[in-house]
């Protein structure tokens, strides 16, 4: 058993409570399916949202998947002019026994254009 870092994102359609859980439940169960995971295999999780969205801690979709006892953490993205909006990324520490190469991050929606080289 290894710890690796599994990393992904997702633009949400607007900054509404809904929206924004809504596309965080896909993203992380995006995530979970791409790398064969369940929620024991989760150290931890950090959410970063860009500072356009606002109206839900991301981390709370993680909560209603059933990740209750995983320590999760929510912070603002740095707010760079140009940058992609309405943006929600995930950075999960996991116990898996895949390689470092095949780990799959996932970029979902619009997000899919900050790493086209590894989009799903």
């Amino acid at each position: 058993m290894a710890v690796r870092a599994v990393r992904g994102a997702v633009q949400v359609d607007a900054d509404e409570r809904e929206l924004v859980l809504k596309a965080t439940s896909e993203l992380v169960t995006a995530l979970f399916e791409a790398n064969a995971l369940t929620p024991e295999d989760v150290i931890s999780m950090v959410f970063t949202a860009t500072p356009d969205l606002t109206s839900e801690f991301p981390a709370l979709a993680a909560r209603e998947l059933g990740l209750a006892d995983t320590p999760l953490l929510c912070a603002t993205e740095i707010a760079k002019a140009g940058a992609m909006p309405r943006v929600v990324r995930i950075l999960a520490h996991v116990e898996t026994m895949r390689a470092k190469q095949e780990v799959r991050h996932v970029y979902l929606g619009g997000a899919a254009a900050l790493r086209r080289d590894i989009a799903q």
